[in-house]
């Protein structure tokens, strides 16, 4: 059974809230709490009936059942004071008195309402595992292009990576993922010469609808990729044809040694935080082969940046200014490119531009491609930085809900850090836990948990947890002065300092 109130639908059987398609983080108790609420919105419920349905009729302190219950409000964008929704009555209980209608399970929506789609991995069919790299690349820029056909909801190419290897059942996948088509298919790579190879699946119905190949030759590989996403365009949805696909005529480069390079770093750039100086080599070869070549300067100073962050940089000082150059020539290159966009806002915003115009570069690049998954990350990043956590996490859900599947430990991280600075440390720790799990050579999650372990006095943890981050990261005590909030900044290193026991 699900329910639908405002803007919000709660589905019992999937055990989701979400606020229209974005998906809520809720912890169980709460979600409990709140499903009991709805479905007994006809009465005020006491103080009993919520211990006997939510813990069993285990005793639960007042202050407990209270911290619950405004977690419940937040949720909603809910408080004490307005009480819109989930209202208190004095010495009786509390009632959920906001407007309901019941929906039949299949009517929850999965996804937004307009055809949907998922690009499975494509196989390398050149017989050479090194060319691993260069198929990622080509099925990221189709996913790309359809993802700039804005009645199209594309799902984000990390999450469909996760079925990379195997034998898939397309309706599966299509429950899973929530979408209604797919698209899966091969590249062969022959020296200069390409073949992609794709067909399109009806998920629902297992239907094929389209099968085709295209031939080219490196130098043609952007129209290639664009092929592919106007064919599939046009069966979806034939009125709309291939019009809304039209890439401008300005290509990312010309050069397709420039072109490889981007692609062999941005593979190794997304396998884990070990691999950022290689990934920055290979870029900065991107750029000295093409120097106007927009989004390997973008990523370039992304690399400048991570390195600092991350304490591998060998000269901090001047990785800042040359990541900060890569940036500011990277937005003289990026015309509509919500990637470049993404990617130089928030370099410069590390490298201390305003803020609040680099969220409006990040808002800019959504609005260019509300599909933009990583867009959503990084705005949420940028907003951990400004001091908004509760707004950074809305915005870390929907990148999530864009991308169901990707490796969670960048969004994990950045959630665990707003809830840090919110001082809601027992949120924090299971996000943090699990960014440490997703790639164990990113030092960032260490030292947030320590932070947090130290605020709840579980010190031993915290000092264990230092330890394990001394193996990955000579720096313990991190520069801050990205966060721009002076409070926020305190929470960390007060924290940290605690572990330490200073």
């Amino acid at each position: 059974m699900a329910f639908a109130f405002g803007d919000h639908q709660i589905d019992l059987k999937r055990r989701e809230l979400r606020r229209g398609t974005m998906l809520i983080d809720i912890e169980p108790k709460v979600f409990d709490l709140l499903a009991f609420l709805v479905q007994h919105r006809d009465r005020v419920v006491s103080k009993d009936d919520l211990l006997q349905a939510i813990w069993g009729g285990r005793v639960v302190s007042d202050s407990a059942l209270t911290i619950r219950i405004n977690a419940a409000r937040r949720a909603l964008g809910d408080d004490g004071a307005t009480q819109r929704l989930i209202r208190t009555f004095t010495r009786k209980g509390i009632r959920f008195v906001g407007e309901v209608m019941e929906m039949p399970d299949q009517a929850a929506p999965a996804v937004a309402d307009k055809p949907s789609i998922v690009v499975l991995p494509f196989r390398n069919m050149s017989g050479d595992p090194e060319q691993e790299y260069f198929v990622y690349g080509m099925v990221e820029e189709i996913i790309a292009a359809l993802s700039r056909i804005r009645w199209l909801f594309v799902i984000a190419g990390n999450s469909s990576f996760a079925h990379k290897g195997q034998t898939v059942d397309v309706k599966q996948v299509g429950r899973e993922l929530g979408v209604r088509y797919l698209l899966e298919g091969s590249v062969r790579r022959d020296g200069n010469r390409v073949r992609i190879v794709g067909q399109l699946i009806d998920a629902v119905t297992g239907a094929h609808l389209w099968a085709d190949h295209f031939d080219g030759s490196l130098e043609d590989v952007f129209d290639l990729q664009d092929r592919v996403a106007s064919n599939v365009a046009g069966v979806i949805e034939p009125l709309l044809q291939a019009v809304e696909t039209t890439r401008s005529a300005t290509r990312p480069t010309s050069d397709l040694t420039a072109y490889d390079l981007y692609l062999r770093a941005y593979a190794m750039f997304l396998s884990s935080a070990r691999q950022f100086p290689e990934a920055r080599r290979l870029m900065e070869q991107a750029v000295a082969r093409d120097p106007g070549y927009g989004p390997a300067l973008a990523w370039a100073a992304i690399c400048c940046f991570r390195l600092i962050l991350d304490g591998r940089s060998e000269d901090p000082a001047a990785d800042r200014l040359k990541g900060a150059d890569f940036a500011r020539r990277s937005l003289e290159r990026a015309g509509d490119d919500p990637g470049v966009l993404a990617n130089a806002a928030v370099a410069l915003a590390y490298f201390g531009e305003d803020i609040g115009t680099m969220m409006a570069l990040v808002d800019r690049a959504l609005a260019l491609n509300p599909n933009f998954a990583r867009g959503w990350h990084t705005g949420g990043m940028l907003r951990v930085w400004a001091g908004h956590p509760d707004g950074a996490i809305e915005y870390l859900e929907a990148a999530l809900r864009l991308s169901p599947c990707t490796r969670v430990g960048t969004s994990a991280n950045l959630i665990g850090l707003a809830h840090l600075f919110a001082r809601r440390f027992d949120h924090a720790v299971p996000k943090l836990l699990l960014a440490i799990q997703d790639d164990p050579s990113f030092p960032a999650p260490y030292r947030f948990l320590a932070a947090c372990y130290a605020h709840t006095g579980r010190l031993d943890d915290a000092r264990e947890i230092l330890a394990r981050l001394r193996a990955v990261s000579v720096v313990v005590m991190p520069d801050v002065n990205h966060f721009r909030n002076a409070e926020h900044r305190e929470v960390l290193l007060s924290g940290l300092r605690l572990a330490l026991g200073e």
